[in-house]
């Protein structure tokens, strides 16, 4: 069996083998579920004093372990759209197909297990706990890149965002850094103003126009009322004379 170990506080991750004594060393783990923390002495003197939490794994033929399925074999279930088993853009909305996944109880048939690491032990993992990868994607958003540098609304958010190299040509190297989210600078703030400004203006016109339409069809009423008045009156004087 495989474990694949990853350190969230490093950024690394390592495939590690385990071929003598897999049965022995692997015992702790067995009949485990999925998000369940594991102490890692069983697996060699090196792993001594960790702890490490199953968050995976997938059987000899491919099959994810699929949390919330109390089994250690593999079940054929009624899946949706988009869930582990069943790849959203192979369905149609609504559609839901009977999918083979593998339950979350740790078993020999497994293939790969994947563990992370909770608590550190006594002595360093090469490649897992040694070294520390740099992230490569920065926050987006202007509020998070503030609240992990300390910055304050005054201080300007661009300088502080995480760039990384990236080859554009073949012997050129530009850097790079995300588009910041939900910055506001002087530029958006005009306009901002412009716009308010705009739609304050076309709410004055519309009102103009509106009261200028009320006046002129309460003159057009008054002079049909009166046209009306003045027919009705040349009838009745019409009708006396007969």
């Amino acid at each position: 069996m495989k474990l694949k170990i990853s350190d969230p506080s490093t950024g690394c991750t390592k495939m590690v083998v385990i071929e003598e004594d897999a049965e022995i060393k692997l015992r702790s783990f067995f009949d485990r579920k999925m998000s369940e923390e594991v102490e890692g002495d069983n697996l060699g003197p090196e792993y001594k004093g960790y702890v490490f939490r199953i968050v995976g794994g997938q059987d000899k033929s491919g099959f994810a372990m699929k949390q919330g399925v109390l089994a250690n074999t593999r079940v054929r279930l009624l899946l949706d759209r988009g869930s582990l088993g069943f790849q959203k853009w192979r369905g149609r909305d609504g559609e839901r197909r009977r999918k083979s996944v593998r339950g979350c109880i740790v078993g020999p048939d497994l293939s790969v297990l994947c563990l992370t690491v909770v608590k550190k032990g006594d002595a360093e993992l090469p490649g897992i706990t040694d070294t520390v990868k740099p992230r490569t994607h920065g926050p987006k958003r202007a509020s998070k890149i503030r609240k992990l540098f300390n910055l304050t609304k005054a201080d300007d958010v661009r300088k502080y965002v995480i760039k990384r190299e990236r080859k554009v040509a073949k012997n050129k190297k530009v850097l790079k850094g995300v588009k910041i989210q939900r910055l506001v600078t002087p530029d958006r703030i005009r306009r901002k103003a412009k716009e308010i400004k705009r739609s304050i203006k076309r709410v004055a016109a519309s009102k103009a126009e509106k009261k200028a339409y009320a006046k002129l069809l309460s003159k057009r009423k008054a002079e049909t009322q009166k046209k009306t008045e003045a027919a009705q009156q040349k009838k009745t004087e019409a009708a006396q004379k007969k």
